[in-house]
């Protein structure tokens, strides 16, 4: 850090740090929530159980449904991940949930293949670049000493949308298998549309990106207000002294910020870890249930119990993410994910094990339990990955990481009905979960502790430190 006079970002983040509550609308904090359910909504629980109940694809097809959405999810997270961080976070979070509006939208009406393969493709977009960008300016705008908890706020939103959204769509497919799914992806659309209205009407540009384009006036009057909400929020009169300390901000490209060795260690990790938790997650939520379906042989019957019961299992992921504000500012983000990646493991032989042999009570009390071990390293990665790089390069970080992560997304569905035909359907899932143990272990030797510690003390300030030991 400089001993120099402090900036005007160094100012503005640590007034902002001093911060009792949330000082943004509260209705900007719903609309980026709802805009996160229906990320998650569409990415993870309505897609799994709607393929196996439209008509006009085959198991093959379905396959490259999942895959092509996570394809496109890459490309909206990278590319609109750079246009927050050289344009604004403000612009990019609503072209975000724009495209999962349209993209939603389309698939609820498509009426072949190709259409369907199109809107998934521009929905997937949307999905990968509103995960990325609204826990970005969610940290932006937060204390450090309260990131956690208004991170897991955003996150729980996705995770409502993971457990009763998944639950919401186990009955509306089974009750209608003519036009549920249509349904279930028409509901999306309409969450992504009151997002963007009220996303564009509320939300101001982050405080880093208007010093950064020199509207200091613009900062000026919006961390004002945003003291006087919270300080009426919290009932106080006065704020404490900011804890000003000077960072050095400088105008450089983020790949070229993401290429020092520091933070290139940390995309690493980041990068590895996020691609082999998609790697099995987005296999088991998107052709679970084909999965079954093809290989199992329940009957009709027995099939809309599944997919009822399937529902309710994912209730324990909403669940655990309130369970998590207890906890999730107390406890070291690395620790979350390795406990979860063990339960990756475990989970993929026990619950295939059971749903293979058609007993479906033991599973789902069995898979039930498990959401609670889990779902944690989501949000922890997330965190992780919306914490661990400097201002200029924090949107493009998240975005790659998250982003190139999801070519796990992308090669795991297309793998796992090769790999039933050589190993086997259980073996088949024990080896797509196989690796996620050691990807959460290799977090401990390249992402820094992150908890309760301002974001540019994580970042800007090692940046400086690693410039005087090399010069």
């Amino acid at each position: 850090m400089s001993s120099g006079k402090p900036s005007a970002l160094d100012e503005y983040v640590a007034r902002i740090d001093r911060l009792p509550v949330w000082g943004l609308s509260y209705a900007l904090l719903w609309a980026i929530g709802i805009g996160y359910f229906a990320t998650l909504y569409d990415a993870v629980s309505n897609l799994g159980l709607a393929l196996p109940y439209i008509p006009f694809i085959n198991t093959t097809q379905a396959s490259i449904i999942v895959s092509i959405g996570l394809a496109a999810y890459i490309i909206g997270s990278i590319g609109l991940g750079l246009v927050a961080d050289r344009i604004g976070r403000r612009p990019a979070l609503i072209a975000s949930f724009v495209l999962l509006t349209i993209g939603s939208l389309g698939m609820a009406l498509s009426v072949n293949y190709p259409m369907l393969f199109v809107f998934r493709f521009i929905e997937g977009v949307g999905t990968g670049a509103s995960l990325n960008l609204a826990m970005v300016y969610i940290s932006e705008f937060s204390p450090s000493s309260k990131r956690g908890k208004y991170g897991n706020w955003i996150f729980i939103s996705g995770w409502i949308a993971v457990g009763l959204g998944t639950l919401l769509v186990a009955f509306i497919v089974t009750a209608n298998e003519t036009i549920g799914w249509r349904i279930a992806f028409g509901l999306a659309a309409v969450l992504g549309l009151i997002s963007t209205v009220v996303v564009s009407i509320k939300a101001p540009e982050s405080v880093r990106v208007l010093i950064k384009k020199g509207k200091y006036q613009q900062a000026e009057n919006l961390v004002e207000g945003i003291e006087r909400v919270s300080m009426v929020r919290a009932k106080v009169s006065t704020l404490p002294p900011p804890k000003i300390v000077s960072y050095e901000q400088e105008q450089v490209s983020p790949l070229k910020i993401l290429g020092e060795s520091k933070f290139l260690k940390r995309l690493i990790g980041l990068t590895v870890f996020w691609f082999f938790i998609y790697f099995i997650q987005y296999t088991s939520t998107g052709l679970g249930p084909t999965f079954v379906k093809a290989v199992v042989g329940l009957t009709p019957g027995q099939y809309a119990e599944y997919i009822r019961l399937l529902g309710f299992v994912a209730v324990g992921a909403t669940i655990i993410s309130f369970a998590m504000l207890g906890f999730i500012e107390r406890t070291d983000r690395r620790i979350l994910t390795q406990v979860g990646a063990i339960g990756f493991l475990v989970s993929s032989y026990v619950t295939t094990f059971l749903i293979l042999n058609k007993a479906l009570i033991p599973w789902f009390i069995t898979y039930f339990l498990l959401e609670f071990v889990v779902n944690p390293p989501y949000l922890a990665g997330y965190l992780m990955s919306s914490e661990s790089f400097p201002t200029t390069a924090r949107s493009t970080g998240f975005a790659i990481t998250d982003g190139i992560g999801h070519l796990g997304g992308v090669i795991g569905p297309l793998l796992l009905f090769p790999l039933i035909s050589i190993v086997g359907p259980l073996y088949a899932w024990v080896i797509l979960a196989l690796p996620v143990p050691f990807a959460a272990a290799l977090l401990w030797f390249t992402v820094p502790k992150t908890v309760g510690v301002r974001l540019e003390e994580v970042n800007e300030a090692m940046r400086q430190r690693g410039a005087k030991t090399s010069s």
